[in-house]
């Protein structure tokens, strides 16, 4: 083994041993000493399946929860009829430039019949109402991000209340927990304004049943009776007793509370529909009678193992956090008014992957949404729903290099349902095989154009499969890749017939569209817009990768080498990448001027992340991929929360650890709830988790074969340590640093094998033996 001195850095020892044991993770807490008053304050619990938010009031408490699959609408095929039909004249247009009629005729021909889906929904409220004489006193909530617990404490009336609330993934129910230090009044109810009935039973249950009734609004699809719904909370107590009343349960002269809280709907996801022979009533019954033996101290203890067993896998620290006496509500604003704040941030790092194991994870069944699984409206902004031209992808950036690769296995699966509409699709809009969808589906399934113009995007179907091959070259697992694989083909065999020849002989897309910006057509007097072009450069990018996804794909799994000869074929006559004139990369097969210079959409940097096509390899472009980037933010890009995170990411990938720094800061600052939610504005899930790759981008990163270690540390991240971080290869990596220099680095696989190690300029050979970790430890300078 040849191994080179690392700068600065004096080498002491440099073996392989078993796996360490690691010492159990940080206490990471968000906590506050008031209640919540607006539903960004309050504190989610997850359990994939179900979600809740805790506002913690001591007087009237509001748990408002969800579960994955209440969404308003139907299955409806959305594909425009007409829009074969038209397809050879739309792209011909475009290719003489007639981009006003071109997207003229794309609005009659092309949008979706209808255009529109309807809402991911709230599903209801948990409502505690006490009868206290006095304010309480002593008050304070938290959310624990070790357990999975958010806990209010207070005092009243000389009475000690602790409240608990858990989304236990093992029993599929979600738990509310009050004990006193003295017997205490409290009505519980469910609420939900539309829809339902409630009723409550002498024995302690609530049930809420109910089907969504759509009204009319031809845009989103038919009215009419919809998706059926049940809740059922059932409560038990010491000491005291109950008492049915009107739509709810009495609780009086008890000592401790407990409510078990089920949730569930007739969406089938194998078919993405609804099943009519199904009652959710039953189906939540159901589910509360498994846990009938079980007392709250086995569940509650379950629940800690299970989520223990996914969140303790990483630990994150960047110094003693001397912060840590004070809210985080009084911390986020200190960092509003330019402080720096470590441990707040390493707090913020865990809460992305605490949300993604809360809205993706079994028992659920559909991926994390753009609210997560979490959602206090009937009509949610952008409905909730999943996003195809960014959002749903960076939802996913954090599930592997963060430690998290079961979260992703749920996308995977939701993409294989998809392929089935996604391929009606493929037939009907654009005569080929394989599968596309554009830039949103719902629970439904719906692949045709949504929303506008601006949602012809045929190539969002290929960018969704990215996150799904990310998860075979993190794990190495063949058997998955061998399962997932017709979902790569058939993307694949969609952009193989869906590319046509242009005027100056490149095979592109058409039409093509860079989302969701638009440029100004060249020489329209009144400068005229168009969101449509060909071979927009995002999409040079998404068939590069895929395409080398499938050549890899069939090496590995060693099958279709005539279709990878066929793909490397049509490689050759793709455009390039190019550099516009004023030095950045070209959003367009052309230098267009676009409408917007600090366009939130940064797709044309696809290539820079969460792709490895730009690098330090290729510099020319690394640099134009730099002047971009400076461009966006110098006329006001990343002011949405979730474009701020795709900036940390870019400046972690161009090794630059001072502007990676700089825009966590601002992300913090300007893009941050009270509850560290990501706000867009309003609240969307995706900023926090692509805020928690970013920060694990700085890290470790480990594409095109090269692990890096510490590649973006900036100067106020002088000291930490990070356990459990993921590189490609299924190796698991833990890394050490002070005074910006690093300490120790622990390799570990299961598999083994030899990997290249850069740190800094910098680089050395590992020879990993199966089972054993490799071990670098060095002075400190």
């Amino acid at each position: 083994m040849k191994v080179t001195t690392f700068l600065c850095i004096t080498l002491l020892l440099f073996c392989s041993c078993s796996k360490p044991e690691k010492e159990p993770g940080f206490e990471y807490s968000l906590w506050y000493n008031q209640p919540a008053v607006e539903w960004e304050e309050a504190l989610p619990v997850g359990n994939g399946r179900l979600g809740a938010m805790i506002f913690g009031n001591p007087n009237t408490e509001r748990i408002q929860f969800n579960e994955e699959s209440l969404w308003a609408g139907s299955k409806v095929d959305n594909n425009n009829p007409e829009a074969l039909e038209h397809l050879d004249d739309i792209r011909q247009l475009i290719f003489d430039g007639e981009f006003k009629k071109a997207s003229e005729m794309a609005s009659d021909h092309m949008v979706g019949t209808p255009p529109k889906v309807r809402s991911y929904q709230t599903f209801g409220d948990l409502m505690l109402d006490y009868h206290w004489k006095s304010e309480a006193k002593d008050y304070k909530r938290a959310l624990n991000l070790h357990s999975g617990i958010a806990t209010t404490t207070f005092e009243v009336d000389d009475n000690v209340i602790k409240q608990e609330v858990f989304a236990s993934a093992p029993d599929n129910v979600i738990v509310v927990r009050i004990s006193a230090t003295q017997p205490f009044n409290v009505d519980v109810a469910l609420k939900r304004e539309r829809d339902v009935e409630i009723k409550s039973e002498a024995n302690g249950t609530i049930k809420m049943i109910g089907q969504i009734i759509d009204t009319l609004n031809p845009k989103a699809g038919p009215a009419g009776a919809h998706m059926k719904f049940a809740a059922t909370a059932k409560v038990e107590h010491e000491g005291g007793n109950l008492e049915s009343k009107n739509e709810g349960i009495a609780c009086n002269d008890v000592q401790t509370l407990t409510i078990y809280l089920s949730a569930t709907t007739n969406y089938d996801f194998d078919t993405l529909d609804l099943a009519e022979g199904v009652s959710p009533s039953l189906t939540s019954e159901k589910i509360l009678n498994t846990i009938n033996d079980k007392s709250f101290t086995t569940l509650k203890a379950d629940h800690i193992k299970d989520h223990r067993n996914m969140f303790d896998r990483v630990s994150f620290s960047l110094g003693q956090d001397t912060l840590a006496t004070l809210p985080t509500d009084e911390r986020l604003n200190r960092i509003k008014d330019g402080a720096v704040d470590n441990g707040l941030m390493a707090t913020y790092f865990q809460y992305g992957r605490y949300l993604l194991m809360g809205s993706s994870r079994k028992p659920g069944q559909l991926p994390a949404n753009l609210q997560g699984v979490w959602n206090k409206h009937y009509n949610a902004p952008w409905n909730a729903d999943f996003h195809t031209n960014i959002n749903l992808q960076m939802n996913y950036w954090p599930a592997e290099v963060c430690n998290l690769p079961e979260t992703s296995l749920l996308l995977a699966n939701f993409m294989e349902k998809l392929t089935v509409p996604g391929g009606v699709t493929a037939q009907k809009m654009y005569g080929t095989k394989g599968w596309t969808l554009h830039h949103l589906t719902d629970a439904f399934g719906r692949t045709g154009v949504a929303d506008g113009v601006w949602g012809v995007s045929p190539l969002a179907g290929p960018w969704m499969t990215f996150p799904l091959y990310r998860h075979y070259e993190f794990t190495g697992d063949e058997a998955y890749l061998r399962n997932i694989y017709p979902v790569l083909k058939g993307s694949a065999e969609f952009i193989v017939d869906f590319l046509v020849e242009s005027p100056e002989g490149y095979l592109v897309t058409n039409p093509s569209h860079s989302p969701e910006n638009a440029f100004f057509i060249p020489g329209s007097d009144n400068k005229e817009r168009s969101v449509l072009t060909y071979g927009a450069t995002i999409d040079i990018q998404i068939i590069n990768e895929l395409f080398d996804i499938i050549t890899e794909s069939s090496q590995i799994l060693d099958t279709d080498h005539e279709f990878s000869q066929q793909i490397e074929t049509l490689r050759k006559k793709l455009p390039k990448v190019q550099i516009g004139a004023n030095g950045t990369i070209q959003e367009w097969i052309e230098d267009f001027e676009e409408v917007n210079v600090g366009h939130r959409h940064m797709s044309h940097l696809l290539g820079l992340y969460p792709l490895a096509q730009i690098t330090a390899d290729t510099p020319e472009l690394f640099e134009a991929a730099q002047k971009t980037i400076q461009r966006r933010l110098g006329n006001g890009g990343a002011h949405t929360g979730w474009s701020r995170a795709w900036i940390i990411n870019f400046y972690a990938r161009l090794q630059n650890g001072e502007k990676a720094h700089e825009n966590i800061q601002a992300l913090l600052a300007k893009s941050t709830l009270t509850n560290l939610f990501d706000s867009h504005p309003p609240f969307q899930i995706d900023g926090n988790f692509g805020g928690t790759s970013g920060m694990a981008e700085m890290l470790l990163q480990s594409h095109n074969e090269t692990l890096r270690l510490l590649p973006a540390l900036p100067k106020a991240w002088s000291e930490g340590h990070i356990t459990g971080l993921k590189a490609r290869g299924d190796i698991e990596c833990d890394i050490a640093w002070n005074n910006g220099k690093l300490t120790k680095a622990v390799f570990y696989s299961e598999a083994g094998g030899s990997e290249k190690v850069v740190y800094g300029s910098e680089q050395f050979t590992i020879e990993l033996k199966p089972g054993e970790a490799y071990v670098f430890e060095g002075n400190k300078h």
